[in-house]
């Protein structure tokens, strides 16, 4: 009976949650005020978390931009006692966060708001008495998910938050009660499992009070492991090309691990296994998380760092992995994408692009015309991998669609500028790596190739042809051109054009003369030939 009257009140109180919210608003003003915004909220065993979320159209589909996110370390987790009873101060520092989220989502309308609880929630015995002041804290419903929908919208973040993969990706989400594994392919979820191992049940398990050593770190691992050795099997069989680590864990790994300089070399973003290593000794050096000194150690993450590192060191030892690319799109990202109805089947990256071509007023036909030309001369030259050369034609475009991008800013240096946007503004679709790509073709298209010199991620024979198709789009208008080869000449390139038509277009002739000295200051021959053709 007591069961019954709390299940409803639980739905009385998200009855009159909504009520009161549709209270507020006029009926037509309910779908006005923010007709483009969708908002998710996560209640997971060791933040609580919101995001804020505007849908944009474009042509090449619907991408969602992030405009606000709260985050609070409420550690619900810690709370939960050995007969699985949240403690009064874990349901206070809940309730309080969601009062602060609730005063954020006033103005949406119910429809565009999902709320959404994972595994504390799932198995505490009093969780319903938690959800009725929840709710009406929020004004909003909260869904208790269970463990396979949660994997299912983690990986639905994840997927539209990296870039698109022929192959299928491995996505590991270490959260503060569980950690889900789903193996995927574009954006459909092939495998999907829940596994009740957590960066706060772990640490309050083996660290209780901080201290670290050999034994005891040794032990967490294997406890993970023999979770993890459940799935294994059946995971390792089914296969993947790339793995992903998603949300709060994996990526303060990653963090700890790139701003310290433990990757292995030539790793610059992820999570190596060497990475992890080095990490798990500088932790027992230090003989108690309290008193490790770290560069990117946030205080709110030290209390679960041991606990999320063993796991993570387990999944790479049981499922065999090397390194772990990592992304923050994960559960509320999923959830917002729910919350739009659709998945994108394009590749994120082209959504991306064409909302920042339309952002920053690009002149389209001019983006064209050099990625069009650009791409021809990448096509001159032979690559064996058919799926490199793919990449690479997009990158190139990608990099024509974005080159002019800094304009907006200023015409002084505008390279730079569109550089720098690239480089950092938030991108749906790339990775780090894939930005920092971007970013040197961008820098790299005009100007002096000194200042790319230095960077690891410039490839000079895509940037050869971006800069050559837009040294003859400098008149901005379709001209017809000639028939123009290039081709690699030893370590350097080589450029043949009809000898009339420059003498027609002599200041192609020296901007072509100016450009072949260029790269001969960095150290690659480039030598332009004039046919009678």
């Amino acid at each position: 009976m007591r069961s019954a009257t709390l299940k409803m009140a639980t739905l009385n109180s998200a009855a009159l949650a909504r009520a009161a919210l549709l209270a507020r608003m006029e009926p037509a003003q309910s779908m006005v005020n923010t007709p483009h915004l969708l908002a998710a909220v996560d209640l997971g065993s060791n933040s609580f978390r919101l995001i804020v979320g505007r849908v944009e159209e474009t042509e090449a589909g619907s991408q969602i931009y992030q405009v606000d996110a709260l985050r609070e370390p409420v550690r619900l987790a810690a709370g939960l006692s050995k007969d699985k009873m949240l403690d009064r101060a874990s349901q206070v520092r809940g309730w309080d966060a969601l009062k602060r989220f609730g005063e954020r989502l006033r103005d949406f309308h119910p429809d565009h708001v999902r709320a959404v609880a994972t595994n504390t929630l799932r198995i505490a015995k009093n969780a319903r008495e938690f959800l009725v002041e929840a709710e009406a804290a929020l004004g909003f419903p909260i869904e208790v998910i269970a463990g396979r929908e949660e994997a299912r919208l983690i990986y639905a973040g994840a997927a539209h938050s990296v870039p698109a993969s022929a192959g299928k990706r491995l996505v590991v989400d270490i959260g503060g009660g569980s950690t889900e594994f789903i193996i995927g392919q574009h954006y459909t979820p092939i495998k999907m499992e829940s596994l009740y191992i957590g960066c706060v049940s772990h640490s309050r398990g083996f660290f209780p009070a901080g201290n670290v050593d050999e034994y005891t770190m040794r032990q967490a691992e294997l406890a993970a492991r023999r979770e993890i050795q459940i799935i294994s099997t059946e995971y390792k069989d089914a296969g993947w090309e790339q793995a992903i680590g998603s949300s709060g864990t994996a990526r303060a790994l990653a963090e700890l691990v790139e701003a310290n300089g433990f990757n292995d070399a030539g790793i610059t973003h992820g999570i190596s296994r060497g990475g992890l290593e080095r990490l798990k000794r500088a932790l027992i050096k230090a003989e108690n998380v309290n008193r490790l000194k770290l560069v990117a150690l946030k205080a709110d993450r030290v209390p679960v760092l041991a606990g999320g590192l063993s796991i993570m060191i387990a999944v790479f030892d049981e499922l065999g992995i090397d390194y772990v690319d990592t992304t923050d799109g994960a559960l509320r990202l999923g959830v917002l994408y729910d919350l739009l109805g659709r998945s994108q089947h394009e590749d994120m990256r082209t959504v991306t692009v064409e909302g920042f071509m339309r952002r920053y007023g690009v002149d389209r036909a001019q983006a064209v015309r050099i990625g069009e030309l650009a791409v021809q001369f990448y096509d001159q030259f032979e690559e064996a991998d058919e799926e490199v050369c793919a990449e690479n034609r997009m990158f190139i475009s990608w990099a024509a669609s974005l080159h002019e991008i800094g304009l907006s800013i200023s015409h002084s240096a505008y390279h730079k500028h569109s550089a720098y946007i690239a480089s950092n503004a938030d991108m749906p679709g790339f990775s780090r790596t894939d930005q920092a790509r971007l970013a040197a073709l961008v820098l790299g298209h005009a100007g002096k190739l000194g200042k790319l010199s230095q960077t690891r991620e410039v490839e000079w024979q895509l940037l050869f042809c971006l800069r050559l198709a837009a040294l003859l789009s400098r008149r901005r208008a379709d001209v017809g051109l000639p028939e123009i080869a290039v081709a690699r000449e030893g370590n350097g390139y080589e450029v043949r054009l009809p000898k009339e038509w420059v003498v027609n277009n002599p200041l192609t002739d020296y901007s072509l003369i100016q450009e072949a000295a260029e790269w001969e200051k960095v150290g690659i021959p480039y030598r332009v030939v004039y046919t009678d053709r």
